[in-house]
């Protein structure tokens, strides 16, 4: 179910996707569709909510530098190209026009963020952030100069927009900008 929800928002984007569709890709009856997850939109939040259990771990190279490249090669991998950014695309629109999609997509980052919260507890232990550093905050830097190259000004954003921002980070947060006192 999830991967025909994934390939219609991927071919369709949320305004075109239809029950219908997720019915006859997915091989089960529509009224089945509708009796379990009643509209689009419960598709929708039920595959964010899948993505969401996913096995994916935040990287540990060994270093806050490292790590926080990782993290936003990670982000423009999955938005740098059309193809690729389909479906993450078609949540985030979806999520402007569903409220079941918007808590569907904030659940998902905010374990995003949860999962990331050692990133930042490793760069603590080994001295290179300040104890109390806010690891979502820290994540959010990282990634939104690429998300609003990417969704908003439709900018290209590749491997060396990625480092350069995580460069940015890693010189903010060992500086204590992510400390709860500087917000």
């Amino acid at each position: 179910m999830r991967d025909a929800v994934l390939t219609g928002l991927a071919e369709h984007g949320y305004p075109g996707l239809t029950v219908e569709y997720v019915a006859e890709h997915s091989g089960v009856h529509k009224t089945t569709v509708y009796r379990r997850w009643g509209s689009v939109e419960g598709l929708v939040a039920d595959a964010l909510d899948l993505a969401g259990e996913d096995a994916w771990t935040p990287p540990d190279t060994g270093s806050l530098e490292g790590d926080l490249r990782a993290l936003a090669r990670e982000v423009t991998e999955t938005f740098g190209s059309a193809s690729a950014a389909a479906a993450p695309t078609a949540f985030i629109a979806a999520a402007f026009q569903s409220e079941r999609a918007a808590e569907a997509l904030h659940t998902f980052y905010t374990g995003r963020f949860a999962r990331c919260e050692s990133v930042v507890r490793r760069a603590v232990d080994r001295g290179e952030a300040p104890s109390g550093t806010d690891a979502a905050s820290v994540v959010r830097a990282v990634s939104a100069p690429l998300f609003f190259r990417a969704l908003i000004t439709r900018e290209p954003i590749d491997t060396p927009l990625a480092d350069q921002t995580a460069t940015a980070v890693a010189t903010a947060v060992r500086a204590g900008a992510y400390l709860p006192d500087r917000r």
